[in-house]
């Protein structure tokens, strides 16, 4: 058995659901007892006049229009009226007004035939004193519910007029919409996105000047940032797994609980950043044309560094306090001055590593591959 919903004409309320059997006369009659109504004609949605019951079907939304003694009950879903907005004519349905949002401004000034004492030109339109440009996108979001903005036109005028006639869901879309096409403030972190559009327009050889900026919590994974200036940039928590960052300078860059997991770190100049907690586990800082990974006084305090390439690294007068360097590569290592307190070696390649002058204060050197000889510790 098929069903379908009814609604009063320009009411998107109170609707009834109400089973189709018989004629089209029965539908009626069930309508009318249904709504209360004297029912005598049927529309769909966009204002066709169903004639034959079977056209009908199952779960339609359909509109019932009243019977009036005064006017043909089937024109009403076809009452066209002429607005003249701002000089410009526009050509509509009374039901386009009233049904889409039926607490507008529109839909109380359209319900009712002369509700508002419209004024009218001399050609019988409508006047309303509004710009038509920003109208017109009003009026085809009444007739098909999307916000279609046309080239050159401003969606802040558009916002005004939905303010204006009372359409509040159009005016969250448009606020929404503003709101994501402006360029973020001063503090804002840059996005992925807008990062993206801003490597796109440089070639790999040139250097991309990203000095100070914020990309805090920013996803860069997986992209090409090598040689880019990163010098002083707040990096915080953002996601650079397996990012390949060959050559670029993160010198006093705030990388703290970054993720930089299986990231590219060939070259890489890294002198006084701050990556406390950071995650930088099987990274490769081991150039093959001899090019030294330089983490001179870098803050790296309880960083993950577990399986990570480190032949030849600087990390002279670093703080590794409480790092996890397990099974990590640090061959001809320059380690000297640096606090590695509790720092844990495991399996670590520490030949020709200096590490004179370093505080190993609780450090771990189990299953070494090479022994430390004394000569690399002492000062």
């Amino acid at each position: 058995m098929r069903r379908v919903t009814l609604f009063v004409t320009g009411s998107s309320t109170n609707g009834k659901v109400v089973p189709v059997f018989g004629s089209l006369e029965d539908l009626l009659t069930a309508a009318s007892s249904k709504l209360r109504v004297r029912a005598s004609g049927l529309y769909n949605g966009s204002g066709g006049l169903i004639d034959d019951v079977t056209l009908i079907r199952d779960d339609d939304v359909l509109y019932i229009s009243e019977a009036d003694s005064s006017e043909d009950p089937q024109d009403e879903r076809s009452d066209w009226l002429t607005l003249n907005v701002g000089g410009r004519c526009f050509t509509t349905t009374r039901s386009t007004l009233v049904r889409k949002e039926p607490e507008s401004m529109l839909a109380h000034m359209f319900r009712e035939k002369d509700g508002w004492g419209n004024r009218q030109d001399s050609q019988g339109a409508y006047l309303i004193d509004r710009s038509p440009d920003y109208f017109e996108p009003i009026l085809n979001y009444l007739r098909h519910g999307q916000l279609i903005l046309n080239d050159g036109i401003n969606p802040l005028g558009v916002l005004e007029e939905a303010r204006f006639f009372g359409i509040e869901p159009l005016a969250e879309q448009l606020e929404t919409l503003i709101k994501s096409s402006q360029p973020p403030d001063d503090h804002s972190p840059l996005t992925r996105k807008e990062f993206i559009r801003f490597l796109l327009g440089t070639t790999t050889k040139s250097e991309l000047r990203c000095q100070g900026l914020n990309f805090n919590g920013a996803d860069l994974s997986r992209l090409d940032l090598r040689c880019i200036n990163f010098k002083m940039a707040n990096l915080g928590g953002a996601n650079l797994t397996h990012a390949n960052l060959s050559g670029a300078n993160l010198e006093r860059a705030d990388l703290s609980m970054a993720c930089l997991d299986g990231a590219n770190l060939q070259g890489v100049k890294m002198l006084c950043t701050n990556a406390e907690g950071a995650s930088l586990r099987s990274c490769n800082f081991e150039d093959p044309a001899g090019i030294k990974a330089n983490l001179e006084g870098a803050n790296l305090k309880g960083v993950d560094m577990e399986g990570s390439q480190m032949t030849g690294i600087n990390l002279r007068v670093a703080t590794l306090k409480n790092a996890k360097l397990k099974n990590c590569n640090l061959r001809g290592a320059t380690l000297a001055g640096t606090d590695l307190e509790n720092c844990d070696l495991s399996g670590c390649d520490l030949q020709e590593a200096n590490l004179r002058g370093s505080n190993v204060k609780g450090a771990i050197f189990e299953e070494m591959l090479t022994p430390l000889h004394m000569s690399q510790s002492v000062r």
